[in-house]
């Protein structure tokens, strides 16, 4: 049987002896994390939060095997958020899409969910009215039955079953209701039920988790009692996908107790609150770095670069990449890189081969 097979499925109970110790470690550092954020100046925090968004947004899409160009979704959180960062890039219907979801639900946390919001949110993730190759229901809740499959075809596994369609609106209307009402639940613990029975009820054709995770970064946001996020839980997510499954799926097919769920979700946080200590020393070496270099002359095209790889360029950079990223010769390119190294900005990269690569040289004071 599966959880929503039970009478009352929704009276879930946890064994609150097991939770007590990691709620009360996640709501220290949560603590901390906005108060060593308090004490950063306004335009760090801005990167910051810059920074934060752009990762959750790219890892709950790539938790569904979605991969968004980075320097369109940090592009698009930017300009919605008005935010003056250089070297902004168009960003596609797609990628906009995402964005308006994600900052939906964690900059207007307070605003109620309804029925139109969630609409209004899958419709922003498939603006085509595809999924991929697929025709879907878009904006409105899924008139079909609903099964999560893995395998190739003709070997496939039925990991999970969802709730018939019919009683779909009837199931979003008993969880809005719950959402939207104060609760004696702690706010943390709530947000963990919400993304276990929003992902129960599938009530969508497809965006499912990608909506579910808004909703837990909503009512985290909640939480936190503030619209800026500086931790990723989607980024924790996916480093934790085989057991974000694997626990999901058990919770699934198991009665009321949800103790399981909440446990990895409260660790899965834990995590993802210290790993945010890795955010704000990139932001601070970024800092660092503008500060040490105020008075060394830069190009735009220098200055563009050397942000890009402050923020974490993925690949390697050779001159032709360069060039065909500040759109310029191979040759004005090469003068960039190489004034760039005697000033003890970049280096060669140490592998070598067949092109030469070059990277931040880290090692200034």
């Amino acid at each position: 049987m599966y959880i929503y097979q039970y009478k009352n499925w929704t009276n879930f109970k946890w064994d609150n002896e097991k939770l007590l110790l990691l709620l009360g470690n996640v709501r220290h550092l949560q603590g901390r994390l906005l108060g060593q954020m308090e004490n950063l100046g306004f335009q760090l925090k801005e990167e910051a939060l810059l920074t934060t968004l752009t990762l959750d947004v790219l890892k709950s899409s790539e938790i569904e095997g979605e991969l968004l160009n980075k320097e369109q979704v940090r592009s698009s959180i930017a300009r919605k958020l008005g935010l003056e960062v250089s070297g902004l890039v168009d960003s596609s219907r797609n990628v906009d899409g995402v964005v308006e979801m994600m900052l939906d639900a964690t900059q207007n946390y307070m605003k109620p969910l309804a029925e139109e919001r969630l609409f209004g949110w899958h419709a922003a993730l498939f603006p085509t009215g595809y999924s991929g190759m697929y025709k879907i229901e878009v904006g409105k809740f899924r008139s079909g039955a609903m099964q999560v499959v893995s395998g190739a075809m003709g070997k496939e596994k039925v990991h999970y079953e969802a709730p018939k369609s019919e009683v779909v609106e009837a199931e979003m209307a008993a969880f809005l209701k719950w959402f939207n009402n104060g609760s004696q639940t702690d706010p943390v613990i709530k947000a963990a039920i919400a993304h276990l029975w929003f992902v129960t009820i599938h009530p969508f054709d497809d965006g499912n988790g990608r909506i579910a995770r808004a909703i837990a970064d909503m009512q985290l946001a909640r939480s936190d009692g503030s619209p800026q996020r500086f931790y990723s839980m989607s980024n924790q997510i996916l480093a934790e996908r085989k057991k974000y499954y694997d626990v999901l799926e058990k919770t699934q097919h198991s009665d009321h107790d949800i103790t399981a769920w909440l446990e990895w979700f409260l660790l899965c946080l834990e995590r993802a609150l210290l790993n945010s200590d890795e955010v704000l020393k990139a932001v601070l070496f970024k800092a660092k770095f503008w500060e040490q270099h105020g008075q060394t002359s830069f190009n735009e095209r220098q200055r563009l670069m050397i942000n890009k790889l402050l923020d974490g360029f993925e690949g390697k950079l050779s001159s032709s990449k360069w060039g065909k990223m500040t759109k310029t010769s191979s040759d004005t390119a090469l003068r960039d890189i190489q004034d760039l190294i005697s000033k003890g900005i970049l280096r060669k990269e140490a592998q070598g081969g067949r092109s030469t690569n070059y990277e931040l040289d880290t090692s200034f004071p």
